[in-house]
């Protein structure tokens, strides 16, 4: 089993939408079994929230399910549980990080990382950007590279 986490300020924007995105692909590839994916806040401002709504309609356009996914912060043991750690912008990876128990900061890394092509750096925010159609561009494709990064190790 393959455990995967999102990671993000709120867990209803950004991380819900990766944990959504690539918990689809890895259905349509018929890994299912293979996978554990799940999605984080680095505070507690939305916890329990359900995602945004910006991010739940989109993704209903899309014919990809959100409707289980509730926001949660992030936890020492969720260093121990994941395998891959995946923050969408510099702070997001920077308060990982600090909280990484030793041994552990390795298995931090930052969502488009895997796209050196990509101009941007960081996954933009939509709770304040208003834009989810880029955020979901930017982390379809992003979330694509990470299937064969994932399984490639």
């Amino acid at each position: 089993m393959t455990n995967v986490l999102f990671v993000c300020l709120g867990n209803i924007c950004r991380s819900p939408m990766a944990e959504a995105i690539f918990r689809q692909k890895v259905i349509d590839n018929g890994l299912a079994d293979q996978f554990q994916i799940e999605s984080r806040a680095t505070s507690r401002w939305e916890e329990g929230d359900p995602p945004h709504k910006g991010t739940r309609k989109l993704l209903s356009s899309k014919g990809i399910h959100c409707e289980d996914i509730r926001s949660e912060q992030m936890s020492i043991s969720d260093f121990q549980t994941f395998d891959w750690i995946i923050g969408m912008d510099d702070q997001n990876k920077k308060d990982l990080l600090e909280m990484a128990p030793a041994g552990t900061a390795e298995k931090v890394y930052l969502l488009l990382e895997v796209l050196p092509e990509e101009p941007y750096r960081e996954v933009p925010d939509p709770y304040y950007t208003g834009d989810f159609d880029l955020t979901f561009e930017l982390v379809d494709k992003a979330t694509s590279k990470w299937l064969e990064v994932v399984q490639s190790n």
